[in-house]
C-alpha cells in the first residue's frame, strides 16, 4: 500500500497550492476519490468549494465540467438530450455536463426536485438513461455537490435518498489568520490553479481505486463497523438512522484511510475518524431532539463512546 501512501501525500501537496491550511479535509477528498465515492461539500460562499473540485480534476487530468444549479433547470440540462439530425434522419444523443469524470454540482439544493433526481440513477449505477437508451459514464466518476447551509430561500432541501448517495458530507470553513495571508500572498500575481498540472494517469487512478477493496478487514472490524450504524437507528434522538449503504460505505472508505496511512489492513481509530463524515448526512434527528440542540455529529459521537471497542490482533496473518 506504499504506492497509494505516496499517491495521497502527492496528491494532498498539490491540492494544498490552492487550497491552503485545510489537511484534513484534503484527506477525506483523497479517501472520497479512492473509495469511487461522491462529496457533498456544505459551507459559506467563496471558502474554495469551487477551487476544490478544479484541483482535483487538474491534478488528475480528468475531465471537468461545471453544472451551476437553478431553480429553472430541466433534467436533459444535466444529463443530455436527443436531437434530431435532419442530415442523417435520425435521433443523435447531445451529452449534458454531467458526461464528465469530476462533475462539480454547484448549489445542488437550488434545483427542483426532478432535475435533482437526475442525479440519482448517475450517482449510484454510473449511467444515464435518455429516450430509454444507456450510456455509461466515464471513470473515473466523481460528482462534488455544493450547498450554502446560511441561505435557505428558493432552496429544495435534498431528500434523503438523495443523500444516501453521496459517501461523505465535508466542510472547509474559514481559513485561520496565518493561511489567510498566505492565499493573499498565492493570488498576488496569478491564481495557482493555473500551475497545477497531472500528477498521475487516469489508468493508475483506477488501478488503486481497485487496490483499496483489497485492504484486511478483520470480522471483528466488519462487526464494530454494522454496530456503529445500528446504533444510529436505535438511538432514541433518531426519527431516520442510516442505511445499510452506510455501513458498506464507511467499511470502504476505513479501507481508504488505511491504505493512505500506509496500512494493509483496518484498524477501529478508521472506523471512528470516519463515523461522522460517512453517517451524519444519512441521519434524521428527531424534532424534538433537535430542539434540545442534539445533532447527528453529537449523537454518533455518543454511540463510539458507547460502544465497546474490538481489540486483538488486526493485521492479517
Amino acid at each position: 500500500m506504499s504506492k497509494v501512501q505516496e499517491f495521497s501525500e502527492t496528491l494532498k501537496t498539490n491540492l494544498e497550492k490552492v487550497i491552503v491550511g485545510k489537511s484534513e479535509t484534503l484527506q477525506l477528498v483523497v479517501i472520497g476519490l479512492l473509495s469511487q465515492g461522491h462529496l457533498l461539500i456544505e459551507d459559506v460562499p467563496g471558502v474554495g468549494k469551487t477551487m476544490l473540485a478544479r484541483s482535483l480534476a487538474k491534478s488528475l487530468g480528468c475531465s471537468f465540467r461545471r453544472i451551476q444549479f437553478t431553480p429553472d433547470m430541466l433534467p436533459s440540462d444535466v444529463t443530455g438530450v436527443s436531437i434530431f439530425n435532419q442530415v442523417s434522419r435520425d435521433f443523435e444523443f447531445r451529452p449534458g455536463p454531467l458526461m464528465a469524470q469530476i462533475v462539480l454540482a454547484d448549489e445542488i439544493n437550488r434545483a427542483t426536485p426532478k432535475t435533482q433526481a437526475a442525479l440519482l440513477e448517475a450517482m449510484e449505477e454510473r449511467q444515464i438513461t435518455v429516450d430509454g437508451t444507456t450510456y455509461l459514464l466515464p471513470e473515473p466518476f466523481m460528482v462534488m455537490a455544493t450547498q450554502n447551509p446560511i441561505e435557505y430561500e428558493g432552496t429544495f432541501p435534498l431528500p434523503e435518498a438523495q443523500l444516501d448517495r453521496f459517501l461523505m458530507k465535508v466542510k472547509l470553513g474559514y481559513p485561520g489568520l496565518m493561511d489567510e495571508i498566505r492565499v493573499l500572498e498565492l493570488q498576488q500575481l496569478k491564481h495557482p490553479i493555473q500551475s497545477l498540472e497531472a500528477m498521475i494517469s487516469i489508468e493508475e487512478v483506477l488501478k488503486m481505486q481497485q487496490e483499496i477493496r483489497k485492504v484486511y478487514a478483520a470480522p471483528g472490524i466488519k462487526r464494530y463497523i454494522v454496530e456503529v450504524v445500528r446504533a444510529t437507528r436505535e438511538s432514541a434522538d433518531v426519527y431516520l438512522g442510516s442505511s445499510p449503504r452506510g455501513s458498506l460505505y464507511l467499511f470502504r472508505s476505513s479501507q481508504a484511510r488505511a491504505a493512505i496511512l500506509g496500512r494493509d489492513f483496518v484498524l477501529p481509530d478508521d472506523v471512528k475518524a470516519l463515523a461522522e463524515p460517512v453517517l451524519g448526512h444519512r441521519m434524521v434527528v428527531d424534532p424534538s431532539a433537535r430542539l434540545r440542540d442534539i445533532s447527528a455529529s453529537l449523537i454518533i459521537s455518543e454511540v463510539l463512546k458507547s460502544l465497546p471497542v474490538p481489540g486483538g490482533d488486526f493485521s492479517k496473518n
